[in-house]
């Protein structure tokens, strides 16, 4: 029987509920009293930004520990499992926002572009920025513009919120491109996102490339050059990468025996199973549960 341990965290701004945007003090949230455990997994219905102005310590995203220190910029993207360790001395912000604040803000393009950012699948989720960089200060300042920004609900106040999140986004692209961290090719960016989005909807289904090519009208050969251009591997790859991460979510974020996992993500046989995760993790669905938690 399936037994969900995992929380799911709405978007929920209890200050100005239209807004779909908040901003949260890092050091305030690590001592707030919730109604979930910040420090268990839990999957967020939201994009966050968190900005380290001081402190260090670590934050988990998707089961991957990330160190953190002065100047460190982390981006969660939607529906991906986070969870935050206590840290006594850590200071920072989190920016928590919607899909539709985004949007509503900016064109079509502009706001793939924008949300593409958070897409860990195309950009490393961590940014450090020296403090004694000018763009340190930038950010610091943006960030603090935005909470004072956020105490005004009026007219105004949305609208300027909005863009200040934009510059903070397009401020961030500048940081990666600096760093050689942007993709160059961008041609297939939309067909890739939308092969991305049918995988992570459909792939305990299907993780035929020929499946996903038909759904899209193009040929695997096709689909192989786009998926190539934008990661650099071939679509297969990409299928299984995905089905392993949403088994780790299985496995970490809910008591489902293996052999059910097996059944749900399309495997008749646990055997069959229990080969392919063991080809992609090295380790077998039994012994990564037991390691990791």
């Amino acid at each position: 029987m399936k037994e969900e341990t995992i929380r799911h965290i709405e978007f929920d701004n209890k200050t100005n509920p239209k807004s779909y945007f908040e901003v949260v003090r890092l050091e305030e949230l690590l001592t707030r009293e919730l109604d979930h455990d910040i420090c268990k997994n839990h999957i967020v219905h939201f994009y966050m930004i968190v900005f380290v102005s001081n402190g260090e310590g670590y934050h988990t995203i998707d089961f991957t520990d990330y160190k953190y220190q002065k100047g460190t910029i982390l981006l969660i993207r939607k529906d991906q499992i986070q969870k935050f360790f206590k840290s006594p001395n850590v200071e920072g912000y989190l920016l928590i926002f919607t899909e539709e604040f985004v949007v509503s803000h900016l064109n079509k393009m502009e706001a793939l572009k924008s949300l593409q950012l958070f897409n860990e699948l195309l950009s490393f989720p961590k940014i450090e920025i020296s403090p004694d960089q000018e763009e340190f200060s930038d950010f610091a300042t943006l960030i603090r513009q935005v909470e004072l920004e956020s105490k005004y609900i009026d007219e105004y106040s949305i609208g300027i919120t909005r863009s200040a999140l934009h510059m903070i986004i397009t401020k961030l692209f500048r940081v990666k491109s600096k760093k050689g961290e942007l993709l160059k090719e961008r041609k297939y960016l939309p067909e890739f996102l939308s092969f991305q989005e049918m995988v992570e909807r459909d792939c305990f289904q299907y993780k035929q490339v020929k499946v996903y090519a038909d759904k899209l009208g193009v040929s695997t050969k096709t689909l192989n050059t786009i998926v190539r251009a934008i990661v650099n591997k071939p679509a297969k790859t990409f299928i299984d990468e995905i089905v392993i991460t949403q088994i780790k979510r299985l496995l970490l974020g809910t008591n489902m025996p293996v052999k059910e996992i097996a059944y749900t993500v399309g495997f008749e046989d646990p055997a069959n199973f229990f080969k392919y995760f063991k080809k992609y993790v090295d380790a077998s669905p039994e012994a990564y549960r037991q390691a990791h938690h």
